[in-house]
């Protein structure tokens, strides 16, 4: 490689100004690491319990900031922590704080009412007795309910367990 391509190779990866460009390149490692490690945190989905709108192995960003912004909804997916940031749960939000759930014959009523799922594409006669979610408290499902009830992990959550929500 002559001087002049070497010259040019140089100034093309690091630039006129190597110092400037090394500060740079370590801000925006730090931005990313800020940004991916704490704002936009980066999970894989193991597993079918939210299928069809999540599917195994698929890659997915929790947004955690935005529960600092504004309460849970229902219909928020969410991820719920277990023991830290290794292990969590996607569940969709299907009962809010203070709410009577109950599930009949597959079917979710939230204070007596039927719950409209579109979201649901395949019901097995699932059978759950009404709960009584506290103050602090919603009630996390996932969205294949094709499924034997046994297979899934569903239930009460406290607000604080909730991660944050998935991006898309």
């Amino acid at each position: 490689m002559s001087n002049s391509t070497a010259s040019l190779l140089q100034r093309l990866l690091i630039g006129r100004h190597p110092k400037r460009t090394l500060f740079r390149a370590l801000v925006l490692a730090a931005v990313a690491a800020f940004i991916f490690g704490y704002v936009l945190v980066p999970v894989r989905i193991s597993g079918v319990s939210m299928e069809p709108t999540y599917h195994d192995g698929g890659l997915n960003l929790i947004n955690r900031p935005l529960y600092l912004l504004r309460e849970p909804r229902r219909g928020d997916v969410v991820a719920v922590g277990t023991t830290g940031w290794h292990i969590m749960y996607c569940k969709r939000i299907i009962a809010l704080p203070g709410e009577t759930l109950a599930i009949r014959r597959g079917t979710v009523f939230i204070n007596g009412q039927p719950l409209a799922e579109s979201y649901v594409k395949a019901r097995d006669p699932w059978e759950v007795a009404p709960v009584q979610l506290g103050s602090d408290e919603v009630f996390v499902i996932g969205d294949n309910r094709g499924m034997d009830q046994q297979l899934h992990v569903f239930g009460k959550v406290e607000r604080r367990k909730l991660l944050g929500t998935m991006l898309w």
